[in-house]
């Protein structure tokens, strides 16, 4: 294939003629210097492309997707980290509206029991532009406290609790100016990415770059599930090979977060009780490094069987599996489904004490950066297991269930744990074929192809 003669349009992947089995090696770029770094230098037969190299497979961050992605012609085989708009289920407002829509759509269809399947968020309202359907709303239920996330900030930022008016007219008049006339400014959604990437939980590890300020006001979740009198939330891995047809993974491990301060109402104003990502908690003054505020979500099923039996934990885990399965049906048709694109989404799931989940956001750019010597090794993991389903190396067949760490959850369907045809007379017993907090080294055959 030749390459284009307009000199702005950059060309990645073009192999000379030859097939994408007998490549020797894998040219890889990215700019992020974590654990993602490692185990791309370590991955046999993968090589390092600096600055304006061709490279077949890039890890990429937002802001180069956004500017480079419609002048940059790739190859059948080359594979990029991100989904050109996945900012519609990874900025807070735009998930929300998604959601919504979805759930109507739903009720119409199929009836208000199946629309229910989509009640696992908190009642939210984009703000400033939602202002007074928000005011509405806090006046029905006078006392309950509130959230404020700015939609498109990292690391706890911007984050405050309030329960009076008052404190949202505050800072609606402080931030009217530089945000109630920007709104004007703001690109349309179809044209512009807004850079989605960025949640206010996560510590990730790239820089938002957003000029315009929006927020959303949730209602808190004020009977969060305690765990030694702290509250936490947990991180799961969701990985999208295809929005069309609609194929997804869920990792089988990930880890709760805590927050370092026991858990109480009546000090809304204090960080460390009241967020959990990693980055606030770490300047917390009696947070140990060593310790951590993190538990693997095996220890978390295990502890959950132990107190509530292991029926209990099987519906959580199942009800949590249809957070994943209904957020990403709700995009489905407004991503833009590209075969050279993948997505690795980090879910943000809070528990109450009546063991029901609830989806706080979902991250595009899940932070790659370890904070312990167990975090590395499950992001190690996370990331080789991610490239064994990509298959850069043309290894799998496409009818793998599992790859290492990963179960292949949704396929244009549901998947079943069993083997052989579905079954659909709708009368046997369809286990989905999910394992959240499930053993990596289960009895089921991993179909990864090795390390070596």
């Amino acid at each position: 294939m030749s390459r284009p003669k307009n000199q702005n349009y950059k060309g990645h992947g073009l192999s000379k003629g030859k097939e994408r089995e007998q490549r020797a090696s894998i040219r890889f770029k990215t700019t992020l210097m974590n654990t993602l770094m490692d185990v791309l230098r370590n991955r046999p037969g993968w090589v390092e492309v600096k600055d304006e190299g061709e490279w077949d497979f890039y890890w990429c961050d937002v802001s180069w997707l956004r500017e480079n992605f419609d002048h940059t012609y790739m190859d059948e085989h080359v594979r990029i980290s991100h989904f050109r708009n996945h900012y519609e289920l990874t900025r807070k407002n735009y998930m929300v509206k998604n959601l919504k829509r979805f759930r109507k759509q739903l009720e119409r269809e199929a009836g208000k029991l199946e629309a229910a399947k989509c009640d696992f968020f908190p009642k939210t309202f984009e703000m400033p532009c939602e202002y007074h359907l928000f005011v509405e709303e806090f006046r029905k239920n006078p006392g309950i406290t509130w959230i404020m996330k700015p939609v498109a900030r990292s690391q706890g930022k911007g984050i405050f609790l309030f329960r009076r008016l008052k404190d949202i007219m505050d800072w609606r008049k402080g931030n009217a100016g530089k945000k109630l006339t920007s709104l004007e400014a703001q690109p349309a959604r179809s044209t512009a990415n807004p850079s989605g990437s960025h949640d206010a939980r996560s510590s990730d590890d790239q820089k938002e770059d957003i000029p315009v300020e929006n927020y959303v006001a949730q209602r808190y979740i004020e009977n969060p599930y305690l765990i030694g009198g702290r509250k936490f939330d947990l991180r799961v891995y969701v990985l999208v090979m295809s929005y069309i047809p609609l194929r997804a993974w869920l990792y089988r491990d990930g880890f709760a977060r805590f927050s370092n301060t026991r858990f109480t109402l009546s000090s809304i104003d204090d960080q460390y009780v009241h967020l959990t990502n990693v980055a606030v908690q770490k300047t917390s003054p009696d947070y140990h490094p060593k310790k951590g505020c993190k538990w693997m979500l095996q220890r978390f099923r295990q502890y959950l069987a132990s107190k509530h039996g292991p029926e209990a934990v099987e519906t959580l885990f199942s009800d949590m599996d249809n957070i994943f399965i209904r957020s990403l049906q709700s995009v489905q048709k407004v991503i833009i489904s590209d075969k050279h694109c993948f997505e690795l989404y980090g879910y943000d799931i809070l528990i109450d004490q009546d063991l029901k989940p609830w989806l706080l956001e979902v991250n595009a750019s899940p932070s790659l950066t370890a904070s312990s010597q167990e975090d590395y090794e499950l992001k190690t993991c996370l990331l080789e297991d991610t490239l064994h389903v990509v298959d850069m190396e043309a290894r799998l067949t496409g009818r793998e269930k599992r790859v290492g760490g990963f179960d292949l959850m949704w396929n244009d369907g549901p998947v079943s744990r069993e083997e052989g045809p579905p079954d659909l007379s709708g009368m046997g017993n369809f286990v989905t074929n999910t394992h959240l907090g499930g053993h990596l080294s289960s009895s089921s055959p991993a179909l990864a192809p090795s390390h070596g």
